[in-house]
């Protein structure tokens, strides 16, 4: 039977349909693929060359060394008052007087006391005399037995009390002697001095104005000793406290000059600590000189204490340490297993710069040499040669093998455990040259040896032929914007710090 003309005519039409649909396909996929499956672009800064300057801002308050507030110790009305504000005044000068009438006559009456007690010895020195006579007497009479011995026991006691009458009148003109020298002092106090060179800041009295002193001593002036020198008591926060050390610089603003920076220098780091409102701060002192007489005391002041500086070092945005690239777009970190990333990232390549500054001998130099060697010996038998199980554990060279993570890794300062036993093993590998160093050297080698050990480890990501390329520094001090970073890598690296978008061209 020949086959119908209806059923030839659909398989046309059935091909034209699967064409169709494969031309959809086609034309989805392609803008699927040209629209999402762009390549991210990465945002990049250079790793630069320059100096880092980490800094605690504090407020406080301009103050002279010394202010004596000048009292009076007598009452009493004032009739002269000498100095005003401002006034320089030298250690000795009047400032003022209180009326002396008062104290003239306290001495004028111990004078007449003194005389009266005076009298009153004389009498009692001859009363003495006579009853000394009398027992004499009648000691020879007793002899004789012409007299009762009774009468000898009374002339003895007769003499003892006329010697007790001239000590007694010896002890009146001793205290009437005191009193006048009291009244004497009292009335040297109504002349107010000067205890000290300097500049009144204060004048709290004026002529004629009645001083009571019966309680304690009314001020009557503020003095202020060389404004050359000056101090600001800063409020420093706890968190910010350990940072802070006698002698680190200091920079400071005062709303009178806007546009001048000060200088001065941390002398005191105080203990007494203040709490306000649950805050907890430390009073800090700053050495401030003042030679030109530019501030003055009361002063508000906007301070940074410099507590760190780092100076021809290589730093990063931070923004670089927070980046974190998928896996996917990793790139291979330049043939270098990451193994070998760690181990490079380490002290070996930072400790020829800590002894650098320590302008070692030919001698201190050969020890540290030999112990430098054998140390990247040690190291380089434990990357080559990991225990079972991959894990190498702690090393003197930041992370131990296998533990440089591509991904951004969870870097970070050693553990306080596995601290001390890195301090431990580098004190055994490096003790030799250690004792060869002078007092001021070991101190130096010390503190940089703790701060390279307890200094954090993390990734950055290197931009090589577009792809990030992982690479682990350590991570020293930061100002907040930029960070200290030592590594496999050099100044003017792209390093990346985030992605943009990628426009698609309509």
């Amino acid at each position: 039977m020949p086959p119908s003309r209806k059923t030839g005519s659909r398989i046309p039409r059935i091909a034209l349909a699967l064409g169709a649909v494969v031309v959809l396909a086609g034309g989805a996929w392609y803008w699927k693929h040209r629209t999402s499956d762009e390549a991210p672009a990465y945002r990049t800064a250079e790793v630069e060359e320059g100096d880092i300057r980490v800094s605690i801002s504090a407020t406080g308050t301009l103050s002279a060394l010394s202010t004596v507030d000048v009292g009076s110790e007598v009452s009493g009305r004032l009739t002269e008052v000498l100095v005003d504000f401002n006034d320089q005044v030298t250690k000795g000068q009047v400032l003022a007087r209180i009326d002396p009438s008062t104290f003239e006559s306290q001495i004028e009456q111990t004078d007449a006391s003194i005389a009266n007690a005076r009298a009153a010895l004389a009498s009692a020195q001859a009363a003495l005399r006579n009853a000394d006579s009398d027992f004499a007497r009648k000691q020879q009479l007793v002899r004789q037995d012409l007299v009762s011995r009774s009468d000898l026991d009374q002339s003895r006691a007769s003499l003892d009390q006329a010697r007790g009458q001239v000590a007694s009148a010896q002890a009146q003109i001793r205290q009437q002697q005191a009193s006048t020298q009291n009244a004497r002092l009292n009335l040297a106090r109504t002349v107010i001095r000067s205890p000290v060179d300097g500049v009144v800041l204060n004048r709290a009295v004026e002529p004629g104005q009645t001083v009571a002193a019966s309680l304690q001593a009314p001020v009557l002036f503020k003095i202020a000793e060389d404004l050359a020198k000056m101090e600001i008591v800063l409020a420093v926060d706890e968190s910010d406290i350990g940072q802070v050390k006698p002698g680190q610089p200091v920079s400071f603003t005062v709303d009178a000059y806007p546009d001048r920076q000060f200088k001065g220098e941390v002398r005191q780091v105080r203990v007494a600590a203040t709490n306000t409102n649950n805050v907890i701060t430390y009073p800090v002192v700053i050495a401030v000189d003042n030679s030109d007489q530019a501030l003055l005391p009361g002063m508000t002041t906007n301070a940074e204490i410099e507590v760190s500086r780092r100076d021809n070092i290589l730093k990063v945005p931070n923004a670089a340490l927070r980046f974190k690239p998928p896996e996917s777009a990793l790139g291979a970190p330049g043939g270098t297993t990451p193994q070998r990333i760690g181990a490079r990232a380490g002290m070996s390549d930072d400790l020829p710069k800590v002894a650098a500054m320590l302008k070692l001998d030919a001698a201190q130099q050969a020890q540290f040499d030999s112990a430098l060697a054998q140390m990247r010996e040690r190291a380089a038998a434990r990357v080559a040669a990991p225990p079972q199980g991959g894990n190498a554990g702690p090393t003197l060279f930041g992370r131990p093998p296998g533990g440089a993570q591509s991904g951004g890794g969870n870097g970070g300062a050693p553990s306080g455990q596995m601290r001390q036993r890195l301090l431990e093993r580098f004190n055994q590998q490096f003790g030799a040259f250690r004792g060869s160093l002078s007092d001021a050297q070991r101190q130096r080698w010390d503190a940089e040896i703790n701060t390279l050990i307890g200094s954090r480890r993390a990734p950055i990501y290197r931009l090589v032929d577009g792809l990030p390329t992982p690479v682990t520094v350590r991570i020293g001090a930061s100002d907040g914007s930029s960070t200290e970073v030592a590594g496999e890598i050099a100044a003017g690296d792209a390093i990346v710090v985030g992605t943009q978008a990628v426009e698609v061209a309509k």
